[in-house]
């Protein structure tokens, strides 16, 4: 009996050390999740703080403070207002670009709807005009009403970008440029010359290209090349393995950016999308094909009169599939 009560308790001792050794070895791993995770968050504030600093120097001025009264779509989408502007703090100027960027978190899609800026439709509280004049009447909230009132979209948040953090962003993540086919000569009014053919192109350079509209089809073929690039750069950025870069590439861009949205959805959202190599942004361009007719208007100029419903139509089709 004494020997059969010694094996039970040796048996016992045995399986409490290897308990312990097993309790040990997870404590272990632990800690050293907890350390890489230190580490990374560490080195992701110094690389933030290093491109923020560096930006911060330039730029300079305060931000205009904008009310933005954003609301979730209904089906859940993140759609977020992008308005483009050289304005340099000026609280009246026209926005040069608009744009609604749409992230799905469930089916981690991101589809992108350029609006044509001479769209002329009506602006809530000042009667019929561009979509582009709303900016300089009532900032980023009466681009979202109008395009709540015309489209029946909901936007969350709002980002106006000065193109010079364009620039900076550009020259930080690529050195070496940009790869994209310059289809013809461009250098009217973009501070730049283009030559035909495919080349790199650093920020300026790039700039210069997206917003060229000096030919004969005009701000089509900008919003074409704008759509172009943005595309290019989602495939770029995500084959050079460009999530170790994000903190300081979102440092560099903020204080280009007036923006309601903070610094840790931007991040998230954006590695997401470098995470899944080869991921696909989805364009569309408003006014759809056979949907509007060149006109001139009095005290408006040359304007793009579009058929609302079948635009409003293409639009939220285009979100919600």
């Amino acid at each position: 009996m004494t020997c059969i009560n010694r094996k039970k308790q040796g048996g016992i001792v045995l399986r409490a050390d290897r308990h312990r050794k097993k309790h040990h070895k997870k404590r272990r791993w632990f800690v050293r999740l907890l350390l890489l995770f230190g580490l990374i968050a560490v080195y992701s504030y110094f690389q933030f703080q290093a491109g923020l600093e560096g930006s911060q120097e330039e730029t300079g001025e305060s931000k205009i403070d904008y009310t933005f009264h954003g609301n979730r779509d209904e089906n859940g989408y993140t759609n977020i207002l992008i308005l483009g502007s050289d304005a340099r703090g000026e609280e009246n100027s026209r926005a040069d670009t608009i744009m609604i960027a749409s992230y799905n978190p469930d089916k981690g899609t991101y589809k992108l709807a350029s609006i044509m800026r001479d769209t002329y439709i009506s602006i809530p509280g000042h009667g019929n005009n561009k979509i582009n004049s709303a900016f300089a009447s009532g900032g980023p909230e009466l681009v979202r009403k109008t395009i709540k009132e015309n489209f029946d979209i909901d936007l969350q948040y709002y980002a106006i970008i000065d193109f010079q953090g364009f620039v900076r962003l550009i020259d930080t993540a690529f050195p070496q440029g940009v790869e994209i086919e310059v289809e013809k000569s461009m250098s009217k009014n973009i501070g730049v010359t283009l030559e035909p053919g495919i080349q790199a192109l650093d920020g300026e350079h790039l700039l210069g290209y997206v917003r060229f509209r000096q030919d004969a089809v005009g701000d089509f073929g900008r919003v074409e090349r704008q759509q172009k690039v943005v595309k290019e750069l989602g495939k770029q950025l995500a084959s050079v393995q460009t999530i170790p870069k994000l903190p300081k590439l979102i440092g560099v861009v903020i204080p280009y950016i007036n923006t309601n949205m903070d610094t840790g959805d931007i991040l998230y959202m954006a590695r997401g999308f470098l995470s899944e190599e080869g991921r696909s942004i989805n364009t569309l361009r408003i006014p759809v094909e056979n949907s509007y007719q060149n006109q001139r208007i009095s005290g408006a100029g040359a304007v793009l009169a579009i058929d609302l419903e079948e635009n409003k139509r293409a639009l939220n089709e285009f979100l919600a599939n």
